[in-house]
């Protein structure tokens, strides 16, 4: 059976799922979720798909699971990729991802969203400086974890990766210039020479532009 990962191309969260999913080899599907018109607040959505009414959701058989670090580590279950290959790894996984939950992530999509998606005379200039300078904290850390290695932990791609990568790609500006953070910028083209890789626009559907 297809699983079906219910998700938005703009979605930097949806992404890490998507991601995982596509670099597992596993077989699965995109579903549009049409978030920018209200589909995670509807009454219908919150009742069959997600209670919290977010994105991303996978379903696979009488399985279904939401938040994107859920499903990173459900990929990793049943693929066996990505998890670390010993007890330290997996460990050291999941606190970078959960640290990118916390400090990159989070902050990053809501700049994002406050920068690109609200109409410019509702974006609060104070509030976006603020994050941006929390973002540039967020980053350091990253770039100096970089220097030297290829992967966020180990010597292969994990959910670290995965998770910390999921707002990177995006071309809409938050603060954020690859050129900048020189060894975020090797691991990041390091990534995207992974087989089956795609662009976050390219792996979901929804792209800014249907609604321009």
């Amino acid at each position: 059976m297809t699983a079906q990962l219910h998700c938005f191309g703009e979605s930097g969260n949806a992404y890490k799922a998507a991601l995982a999913l596509q670099l597992s080899g596993l077989d699965w599907e995109p579903v549009f979720v049409d978030f920018f018109n209200g589909a995670t607040r509807s009454a219908d959505y919150r009742a069959e798909i997600n209670a919290m009414g977010e994105a991303p959701v996978l379903i696979d058989g009488d399985v279904t699971l939401t938040q994107s670090g859920v499903i990173q580590i459900y990929v990793s279950e049943m693929s066996g990729k990505f998890a670390g290959a010993t007890p330290a790894q997996q460990r050291e996984v999941m606190r970078w991802m959960f640290w990118d939950n916390h400090k990159l992530s989070s902050q990053a999509g809501m700049t994002r969203f406050l920068m690109n998606f609200l109409p410019a005379e509702k974006r609060p200039a104070e509030v976006i400086g603020f994050m941006q300078g929390r973002l540039k904290a967020a980053y350091d850390v990253l770039n100096r974890h970089l220097d030297g290695r290829d992967w966020i932990v180990g010597n292969g791609i994990t959910n670290a990766d995965l998770s910390c990568c999921g707002y990177l790609y995006y071309p809409e500006p938050f603060g954020f210039d690859r050129a900048d953070w020189p060894h975020i910028d090797t691991w990041l083209a390091r990534v995207s020479e992974q087989p089956g890789w795609k662009h976050p626009y390219d792996l979901m559907p929804g792209n800014p532009s249907d609604r321009a």
